[in-house]
Order: structure tokens, then C-alpha cells, then sequence
């Protein structure tokens, strides 16, 4: 299986198979709701590893993340469009689309016995733009 998340933007943030370990997909509503709610979230949890960067030059885009993660809310970069891919056997099994999304959260952990570190990256469609999050999946790559 192989995951795909681009982010655009300011600039562009690509991360594939190679650093990205898992992805979760979530629609939330209120669970004291007894009736489908108005007020829905979606949000994507992506998981990763740090690339060492080799002969100098950036493994990965995670430095990106965590620049984008610290953008302030009164700059109209803290939102970008994000892609995330599940591909297995050249089939995208799913493709999420938010066109504008935002980071809720993002962690890194470093370690001194392997590699250089994880990542956890949660983003979040903004809530008044939900109707435009878009769901695909079930065709060849």
C-alpha cells in the first residue's frame, strides 16, 4: 500500500510511500446529536518519518509541515489544499480532497537510537467550506 499527501499552497509539500506510515480519515458531529448535525468537521490524522537528509540535501518535505504548522491564523496560508491517496496494487482506493484545510496539530518525536524521527500531522477542512471536501477512490492510478 501506498500513501500520497500533497499540500499546496505558498509552496509545495509532496510526502509519499517513503515517508508516510499511515493516514486516518474522520467525520466527526456532536455525539449528544439524536439527529444528523449541521455541525460537521472532517479531519485527516497523517503519520510519517523523518528523512535524514543525505549529502545535504532535504529527504523529505516535513520541514515544510512544520513551517506551514506555525502560520498564523490571520494569514491566508494557514489554508491549503491537501490531497491524500491510498493506492494499493495501481488502484487509488481513496482520494480526499480538502480545498481548504488547516492544521490542528502537528508533533514530531526524535530519537538517538534510529532514524531521525516521526511526525503526526492532524488538518482539518475549515468548517464553513465542509460541502467541499470531496471522496474518491475505485480506479486505476
Amino acid at each position: 500500500m501506498g500513501l500520497r499527501l500533497n499540500i499546496t499552497g505558498a509552496d509545495t509539500i509532496i510526502l509519499d510511500e517513503h515517508s508516510l506510515v499511515s493516514a486516518k480519515f474522520l467525520t466527526d458531529t456532536p455525539d449528544d446529536s439524536n439527529a444528523r448535525s449541521t455541525d460537521v468537521v472532517n479531519t485527516m490524522r497523517i503519520e510519517g518519518k523523518i528523512l535524514t537528509p543525505v549529502g545535504g540535501v532535504i529527504a523529505d518535505d516535513t520541514m515544510k509541515i512544520a513551517k506551514w504548522s506555525v502560520v498564523r491564523a490571520e494569514v491566508a496560508d494557514s489554508y491549503r489544499e491537501a490531497t491524500l491517496e491510498v493506492i494499493v496494487a495501481d488502484q487509488v482506493v481513496r482520494k480526499i480532497f480538502f480545498p481548504h484545510a488547516f492544521v490542528v496539530d502537528y508533533d514530531e518525536h526524535y530519537f538517538d537510537t534510529e532514524g531521525v524521527g516521526t511526525f503526526l500531522l492532524t488538518i482539518r477542512q475549515k468548517k464553513d467550506k465542509f460541502d467541499l471536501t470531496e471522496i474518491e477512490g475505485g480506479y486505476g492510478v
